[in-house]
């Protein structure tokens, strides 16, 4: 018997179709990221032929692909004549330095193919990408190979670069006098930080082999008088002293245990009165609103043997149990938002 709200029509399948076959839409753009469809249109825009030519698309294919993007979103197309949206022409050129692709082509190259397997994830709880293969594991690679690092590093300055710039804005920097980036890669975070604030001196902290890519940016956006680099380990060593520990998306790499042994570190490293501020795609405490929240920690099953996103309410908890007398949760941009503690 079929259902009368259905056959009414207040239920469509809609979201359902949306959902189950977003991969088609997801692998449209990533690969168009891939072929620098965005790039190449941000040098100028193009005509069908001419951007067959261009981008090198096969006749059978290039008509359907380019007006895909423009039906999700991602083209514009007037008189025949293609050409970015505001969107792609700021974040997918990977000339400007607001590039965010770098994130996606590590979706496309590698994600992608791993969450393929997530249900063996689910019914397992074991990743799915190199480690399952015996390959050499992801950041052993990416250590090992200089121009691979750098290029990894920069593409996450690309993905939390707005809410770094939301942090040193929005946190009360002025009581304060120095901070520390604790896995700090490129080191965008603690130079927005900085840069806002000029009574800031900064450290940022990682493996011995980020140093020379941290201190080059540091000298591009001219802050190297202000930055300083400290090489160390996070698990094996004390982290540096600062008035505040930042940790941005480093925590939901790792297990309970591991989480709560860093949570511990940063309140060792600070003086009474300072400042730990963890950010992440914090999960809501209800555990319904933040979809890419959850769906990060997902990722984190995929990826990682320990690994997953949490609530607020999980965070400040940890850092309570670390000796926090204060915590709070406050929004940054999209689905980022940070955890303070006050020692």
């Amino acid at each position: 018997m079929s259902d009368p709200a259905a056959q009414a029509g207040n239920v469509t399948p809609e979201h359902i179709m949306q959902i189950g076959m977003g991969f088609m839409a997801s692998k449209v753009l990533l690969s168009a990221v891939e072929m620098e469809v965005f790039t190449e249109l941000a040098r100028r825009p193009g005509t069908l032929e001419n951007l067959r030519g261009r981008l090198g698309l096969h006749a059978r294919a290039a008509h359907d692909f380019l007006d895909t993007l423009v039906a999700l979103g991602f083209l514009q197309r007037t008189d025949g004549v293609y050409a970015n949206t505001p969107a792609t022409e700021l974040f997918l050129d990977k000339h400007k330095p607001s590039y965010v692709g770098g994130i996606l082509e590590m979706g496309n190259h590698r994600l992608y193919r791993f969450w393929g397997d997530l249900t063996e994830a689910l019914r397992t709880g074991r990743p799915q990408n190199e480690a399952k293969t015996g390959d050499e594991p992801l950041f052993e690679a990416l250590y090992a190979d200089p121009a691979r690092l750098k290029q990894f590093l920069k593409a996450m300055t690309g993905i939390s670069h707005g809410a770094n710039m939301a942090i040193a804005r929005q946190f009360p920097w002025a009581k304060y006098r120095s901070c520390v980036d604790v896995g700090t890669a490129q080191g965008d975070l603690v130079a927005q930080v900085v840069q806002a604030n000029p009574h800031l001196t900064g450290i940022g902290f990682d493996l011995a082999e980020v140093q020379p890519i941290f201190e080059e940016y540091a000298e591009q956006l001219g802050l190297a008088h202000r930055l300083t680099f400290q090489p160390g380990d996070f698990f094996t060593e004390p982290l540096p002293k600062a008035d505040v520990v930042m940790m941005g998306h480093i925590l939901h790499d790792w297990n309970l245990e591991q989480k709560r042994m860093l949570v511990k570190k940063a309140w060792e490293a600070l003086p009474d009165g300072g400042a730990f501020i963890v950010y992440e795609t914090v999960i809501d405490d209800d555990r319904r609103a933040n979809a890419f929240g959850l769906l990060m920690s997902l990722n984190m099953l995929v990826e990682t043997p320990g690994g997953f996103d949490y609530t607020g309410a999980d965070c400040t908890g940890w850092m309570e149990e670390a000796g926090f007398k204060e915590t709070r949760v406050e929004h940054l941009v999209g689905p980022d938002s940070m955890v303070v503690g006050i020692k």
